[in-house]
């Protein structure tokens, strides 16, 4: 339940901000401003570690345009995982920072390329099977800290929709991008 009221908090605050909101500068193009839905797999480093194996995610960012060529995106990402003696749902929640690399390797306006680092906190809520008799203290050893590397690449289908791969050291999505 707790792990439920703070994902719909993130939710609401991500959401909550003006959407329409214009940077302060000018420039050939612009980043930020952008709802980026995904789908993947991966996971939290200290939750699948112990599982063994990548897992199907979701994941959902709006970017913030802070500076030319650079975003801040608080994002939250979700997956879930059983056996026969537990089900974990894990959330991540933080922030992403993007560097766009457009300028520098040159790309049309179709195309967006970039580097980016991921940085939040994994929350996990495990339930455990009635008939469970072992230590259900097991998986709450694990690190809550969630970092990730990121290179990406965007391409624009209209200045409002574009399709993305992101591609990075725990959640690797593909996804669909709202300008």
């Amino acid at each position: 339940m707790k792990t439920t009221t703070i994902a719909i908090a993130f939710l609401f605050m991500m959401f909550s901000t003006n959407l329409s909101a214009k940077s302060n500068y000018q420039m050939a193009e612009r980043h930020g401003g952008a709802l980026n839905l995904g789908l993947g797999i991966g996971g939290y480093s200290g939750y699948y570690g112990n599982v063994g194996l990548s897992l199907p995610i979701m994941n959902v960012n709006y970017e913030l345009g802070i500076v030319q060529n650079f975003t801040l995106a608080p994002f939250l990402t979700l997956y879930s995982y059983s056996d026969g003696n537990y089900r974990s749902i894990v959330t991540p929640i933080g922030l992403k920072g993007t560097l766009y690399l457009d300028q520098l390797l040159h790309a049309g306006s179709r195309w967006d390329f970039y580097t980016a680092g991921s940085l939040g906190l994994a929350l996990v809520n495990t339930s455990w099977d009635s008939n469970y008799s072992g230590s259900r203290n097991y998986y709450k050893t694990t690190n809550p800290l969630y970092l990730d590397f990121h290179l990406g690449t965007e391409f624009h289908l209209s200045n409002n929709v574009g399709l993305f791969l992101d591609l990075s050291t725990g959640v690797s999505t593909i996804g669909i991008a709202f300008h």
